[in-house]
């Protein structure tokens, strides 16, 4: 049984440790009469004495496949050094998509992959080749102008044949293949790939945790060695979200100790902090470059960030400032550098180092790209993209557990991610009124020395929204969360993600016209609050997301207000219209009209009369 489920050429591995015997023996004469009526003859199939030699006898102890399989296990490093260390690519190969330790031998453990079956250079010769059923009547000769019957020889040459074409595609595909050609990555990166998820997610759990400290840290911190350039890269979407303050925190003293040392006669290698802020494409369109920069330098010294080389506002899709990156790369450094990039998950490290290597054209980088955060499992090593012997290295996202975005479900993941040009939506909302964005955030106007105050959401489209009154917040925590305010999907979701608690801030502000005060959400979104005063603000969201004030990232709001009550959102719809149907024809009618009367006294706004009351006769004033 053992024999059927295994390849050939994985059979012949197993049969290589063991000592095999063969022999041939010759069939003694029979003396039967059968024997005496057959006569032997050179030619007849049936000699007297015919030699045979039968399969392989095996002199070995009983072995299993269990055995083998255990053993391999046991030499498989399950660890995320990646292919930093020269010595770690001999023994196990590397995946160069997320840099996870390769094998063959066990779906279930990390880094399993499938080598694909080898094709020849014509594979795909006569796939283009038209059937003789489906034949033309009309020959290829008189389409090329000659005659059947009188044919010259000379002119014919001058004419390729399908097959010469044929060829002379396969050899240009040839050279574009070697230059260009795909490696063998894991079924996990393969999945990403081609289908955005990861087929079997608990396989990752057998991974340990990545130890920045002990991997990367210590190598960022040594006195020697070759020159240090970290990139750090942060989503400009969730700049202080993003951030990796630790890194920041743990480079900043290092830069300040070597430089010490330096200054005193000693060798120390000071590190060149490069802050990359990636997905700039998300932001408005009429940022302005210079205030942009500003404002990130200021965060990035409150992060921690305050040694700084360089700040790069990049788009790593449309190639926006990656030349001007790569140059800074360069200069820093020198020829025998150590690059590393460091960021939070799916701030998009890979996909900054893929928009590198097409920059500079002498490297062709395969990480994989993924909307899913964790998408690099080890260290990544990239040689041969900048001149000399730089290393460029990719490492694993840094968790941050006061993020929104960690709790949350792959499904909840693709409505708070942020893939399209930010919109504001902008609420003028008075004194006792809440605005919620989705099942995850809620802002309260507590106090206000003004008469209303200017509520910015800068969050993804796909969260729908609500504004009412403070006293009914209660009654949205119970009827709408994992419903019409989502996420969480689905009511036993709001318990999974944490105690609802509450944050006050007090805020204040110069201008009508231009929002002050940015209130964000980890993760998330943030509120943009615009007012000519003071007020007093509550946000409440789950336990342990971090809620920070800052100096308002996008100051401008939108030129059309949102009205009281829930957004136009697909999520909405499909939650009306599943309450709808669970209740009865007459108590929905009743509702309804509950609903109107109850809105138009709560948010003084004129409603609109449904069709089914104005065929009834009824009137909502």
């Amino acid at each position: 049984m053992m024999a059927r489920n295994l390849s050939p050429s994985r059979l012949k591995k197993l049969l290589t440790p063991f000592s095999l015997t063969t022999y041939t023996y010759t069939r003694p004469v029979s003396n039967s009469l059968y024997s005496l009526i057959i006569e032997p003859s050179p030619t007849s199939p049936f000699s007297q004495n015919p030699t045979k030699t039968p399969p392989f006898i095996f002199f070995a102890k009983p072995f299993s496949s269990q055995n083998v399989k255990n053993r391999s296990l046991s030499n498989l490093p399950l660890t995320r050094d990646g292919n930093y260390e020269e010595a770690t690519e001999q023994a196990f190969p590397i995946c160069p998509g997320c840099g996870i330790h390769m094998q063959d031998f066990d779906p279930k453990q990390p880094g399993f992959s499938v080598e694909p079956s080898t094709k020849g250079p014509h594979y795909k010769k006569f796939k283009k080749m038209t059937p003789i059923v489906d034949e033309s009547e009309i020959s290829e000769s008189i389409k090329l102008g000659l005659d059947n019957d009188i044919l010259d020889v000379d002119k014919l040459e001058k004419f390729e044949t399908a097959d010469h074409v044929f060829d002379k595609m396969s050899d240009r595909t040839e050279k574009q293949g070697k230059a260009s050609q795909k490696p063998i990555v894991c079924s996990r990166c393969h999945s990403l790939r081609y289908y955005g998820k990861v087929k079997d997610p608990k396989v990752e759990n057998l991974l340990p945790d990545f130890d920045f400290d002990h991997t990367v840290g210590r190598r960022l911190t040594s006195i020697g060695g070759a020159r240090t350039v970290v990139l750090l890269v942060v989503d400009a979407s969730d700049f202080d979200g993003s951030f990796p303050r630790k890194v920041a925190n743990m480079v900043t003293k290092t830069i300040d100790e070597n430089e010490l040392s330096w200054k005193e006669g000693k060798s120390a290698n000071i590190p060149r902090i490069l802050l990359v802020v990636t997905k700039i494409d998300l932001l408005p369109s009429s940022i302005s470059p210079t205030r942009l920069e500003h404002w990130v330098r200021v965060r990035a010294r409150v992060g921690g960030a305050g040694r700084l080389s360089g700040v790069h506002l990049v788009s790593s899709l449309r190639d926006w400032g990656v030349k001007t990156l790569v140059d800074d790369v360069v200069k820093f450094a020198g020829q025998r550098g150590n690059v590393w990039t460091v960021g939070a998950q799916n701030a998009g490290k890979s996909t900054l180092i893929n928009a590198i290597g097409k920059c500079v054209g002498n490297a062709v980088t395969h990480l994989t790209e993924a909307p899913v955060p964790g998408t690099t499992l080890g260290i990544v090593r990239i040689e041969g993209m900048f001149n000399g012997k730089v290393k460029l290295l990719d490492t694993p996202g840094l968790l941050h557990p006061h993020q929104i975005s960690t709790r949350l479900t792959a499904e909840e993941q693709k409505l708070v991610r942020i893939e399209k040009e930010l919109k504001p939506r902008t609420y003028r909302i008075k004194v006792g009124h809440s605005v919620h964005i989705g099942g995850l955030l809620r802002l309260d106007v507590e106090e206000s020395s003004v008469d209303s105050i200017y509520v910015t959401v800068w969050a993804s489209s796909l969260l729908p929204l609500h504004m009412g009154k403070t006293e009914n917040a209660c009654t949205m925590l119970e009827e709408h969360f994992g419903r019409q305010l989502q996420p969480p999907i689905g009511d036993g979701r709001v318990k999974e993600l944490g105690e609802w608690v509450k944050r006050e801030f007090r805020v204040s502000g110069k201008l009508w016209d231009s929002s002050s005060v940015d209130i964000a959400a980890s993760g998330l979104g943030w509120f943009a609050i615009g007012l000519k005063g003071e007020a007093l603000l509550g946000v409440w969201t789950y336990d342990g997301i971090d809620v920070i004030t800052r100096n308002a990232l996008l100051p401008q709001k939108s030129n059309n207000f949102e009205v009281a009550g829930f957004t136009v959102s697909e999520i909405v719809s499909k939650a009306d219209r599943a309450r709808n149907k669970k209740k009865p024809t007459k108590d929905l009618k009743k509702t309804t009209k509950n609903d109107s009367t109850k809105a138009s006294n709560e948010h003084d706004l004129e409603v609109l009369v449904p069709l089914e009351k104005k065929a009834s006769g009824l009137q909502v004033k």
